[in-house]
Parts: C-alpha cells; structure tokens; sequence
C-alpha cells in the first residue's frame, strides 16, 4: 500500500498477509500491504485466473442486491464485508433505493476502519467488529440499525471457505436463519472443492503455509455448500457457479469455463 501508514491500527501486524487484504489486492484495490501482495502474486503464479474468480464474486454480489432489492428487501446484513472497494453492496441497493439500510461486519481492524471512514456521512450504514461466531452480538448490533421484525438480506461472501468444519458452519447458519424474520434471504459464495480448476490443491496449500489458524481456506463441494441453505428455498437456478447465477452479460463470465464455476453461489429465502 502506497502512501502514509499513520491510520493503521496498532495491533495490526502488516507483515504478515490477510484475506481481505489479499482480496483486496486482487481486485486491484488500494487497501493492502506487501505482505499481502506477496502471497497474491504466488497465487496468481498458479492459479492466474483467480483474480478473474474475484472479479465474478462482485459481479455476483451486484447481481444478487439488484435481484433482492426487486424483491422488496430493503435491509442487508453483509457479514465478512472485508475491505471496502468500488461496487459496496451499500452503493448498489442505496442507487436503487436511497432508504436502503446496510450493516457492514468484519472481524478484521483495517476492514473496519475503512469501511468506518467510507461510511461516516451515510446515517443508513453501519459498521460492526465482530466474528461470524458471534451471533448475538452480530444481530444486537445490527439492531441499531435494522428492524429484524423485518426480511434482512445477509450475504456471506467468500466466507464461510474460512470457517472449519470444527466450528460447525451450517450449525453457525442455522443460527442466523432462525434468528432471521420470514422472508429474509441468505446469498453465498463459497470456493468450489470439486471444481474443475487446475493446481486449486496447490494453491490452497500455500495459502495456508502463510496464514495463521484463524485463516486456513477450507474448499467444500457443492453437497456441502447446499447444506449452509438448510431451511431456505433456494431461489433458480440454485446453487450454481458463480457466472452462472443469473448473468447480466458478457461482462459477468470469464473466458475459462472453470474459473466460471470456481465459486459457488446461491441465494435463498426463508419462509
């Protein structure tokens, strides 16, 4: 990251790479470190097209705001929100409609303090610290904001391949779904284990080598990913490769047919 490191907070070792910052840095964003970009190029070197793979999961999540917002929900709960970039979820529902209320969560210090100073002057965001895990605390902020009498869409983004199969993440997700209202929708996307990407092993295996425990990407098939929608209707065409949910245009797929499917996505309603 260019320019002065004052804003930084101090507990945050920039040394060492984080998934958001690596995001980040795959969609060219401006919020990352050397560290960051480091383990974002060794990746590249075997997967190239992962930054493409990064790319679609915006266009999905841009797609997916515009879909909710035709379905009348006007509160989003966007969990692991991670650094802020062009396209927020906040800019694309508030374009379509300006009362539009989003609650930003993130575990991740530097996430928050941009998307803090991003969101100063929009009295319709929020923005929340907090881990996926922490569910009560995760809606009793939300809350400030939110009327969860009301539909809420949450979206988990490229998150839950972050969470291990010892924190039990469809038990996490039923949590949320029971705390949601009727009528509230869960949209995610989830790196595909069984796609048909070459050297993807690989490439999650140096990931792993240079993050900490707390950040181990976990791959799951698509058996697995239709699980985190137990107790929602999955709205068509289901549960699909990221390209494929309901595409806008040439612009929203990659060339390679397994890039396109490289991230799982799906969206679904609560009853």
């Amino acid at each position: 990251m260019t320019g002065e490191l004052s804003w930084v907070p101090p507990e945050i070792d920039t040394s060492v790479p984080n998934p958001a910052r690596v995001y980040d840095f795959w969609l060219d964003g401006d919020h990352n470190f050397a560290a960051d970009r480091a383990l974002g190029e060794q990746i590249l070197k075997i997967m190239p097209g992962v930054r493409d793979a990064a790319r679609l999961n915006r266009a999905f999540l841009r797609r997916a705001a515009r879909y909710l917002v035709g379905q009348g929900v006007r509160q989003f709960l966007d969990i692991g929100s991670g650094i802020p970039t062009v396209g927020n979820l906040h800019e694309i529902v508030q374009q379509a409609d300006p009362s539009c209320r989003v609650v930003y969560v993130d575990r991740e210090p530097v996430a928050v303090a941009h998307s803090e100073l991003l969101l100063q002057d929009n009295d319709n965001c929020l923005v929340l610290q907090a881990d996926l895990r922490d569910v009560n605390d995760v809606f009793d902020g939300a809350g400030k904001l939110l009327d969860l009498d009301e539909p809420v869409a949450v979206f988990m983004l490229l998150l839950l391949h972050f969470v291990p199969d010892s924190w039990d993440p469809v038990g996490i997700l039923a949590r949320y779904r029971d705390r949601l209202a009727p009528g509230s929708f869960l949209a995610v996307t989830h790196v595909a284990a069984d796609s048909e990407s070459q050297r993807l092993d690989e490439a999650v295996e140096v990931y792993k080598s240079n993050q900490d425990q707390q950040n181990q990407p976990v791959p799951r098939t698509h058996y697995e990913v239709l699980a985190f929608f137990d107790g929602f209707e999955v709205v068509d065409p289901g549960v699909v490769g990221c390209a494929m949910w309901k595409p806008e245009g040439a612009g929203d797929m990659s060339d390679d047919p397994a890039i396109n499917a490289l991230p799982y996505a799906g969206v679904g309603r609560k009853p």
